[in-house]
């Protein structure tokens, strides 16, 4: 049976049983083929904007024997996707700017029939904003390591409410919620990171807002590992 690597199956654990899913940025499809095999999707869209991975996507979809459950389909994003077509939209393994630039064209998105799943690799703050100011409300969070990295995942549906969050809610978003020990490693990570960045423009009379707005997160942020 197949298994995947911890960060791909957070990713899975956070996909709704019975509902199609497409997987964007697939590479090899082992995400679509776990979910289809352990029967938690009746069936999947595999994407990716290349044919190199799409290749190496139907080498796992014929060894496993899922050609008639999972269709390969190149696109760039979502544009080859259409409404309707799948419930859950997984998108792993690609920085948060690309993300943003993937949804923002899809606003067929804009219902709560639908799911998504983000494991962005970087700029975590520019997604949590993203969904906030496009009403998506964020349900659930989590942390794992994976090969010595930590890898961060949500999930969020559309909900039209456009609450006004803080610097430090996009910055952490629910995981001081998680009850995991890698949570708090990446709050730490993240923690320290806003440090070096404060600590490198203070004193900069250019960068004097920047320096109290890191300042203001940073204080708050605090209360979270002690």
């Amino acid at each position: 049976m197949l298994k995947l690597t911890p960060r791909l199956e957070m990713a899975a654990g956070m996909v709704r049983r019975g509902n199609t899913v497409v997987d964007i940025g697939t590479d090899h499809a082992y995400l679509p083929a776990y979910l289809v095999l352990n029967r938690i999707c009746p069936n999947a869209i595999a994407c990716d904007v290349k044919e190199g991975p799409l290749l190496n996507a139907a080498k796992t979809v014929a060894k496993y024997a899922l050609g008639d459950k999972i269709e390969l389909r190149l696109s760039d994003g979502l544009k080859a996707i259409k409404k309707g077509e799948a419930q859950d939209i997984v998108m792993c393994g690609m920085g948060g700017n690309l993300i943003e630039d993937i949804l923002t064209p899809a606003e067929w998105l804009n219902d709560k029939k639908y799911r998504l799943i983000i494991q962005p690799q970087s700029h975590s703050e520019d997604v949590r904003r993203f969904l906030d100011i496009n009403g998506f409300e964020i349900l659930n969070e989590t942390v794992c390591k994976d090969s010595g990295k930590l890898y961060f995942a949500l999930c969020a549906e559309y909900d039209g409410h456009k609450p006004d969050k803080n610097e430090t809610q996009y910055f952490f978003g629910r995981l001081p919620e998680c009850e995991n020990e890698f949570a708090t490693n990446l709050i730490e990570n993240i923690l320290k990171r806003l440090k070096l960045k404060a600590n490198s423009i203070k004193g900069y009379s250019d960068k004097k807002n920047e320096y109290e707005k890191l300042y203001a997160v940073i204080s708050q942020a605090e209360d979270f590992v002690k």
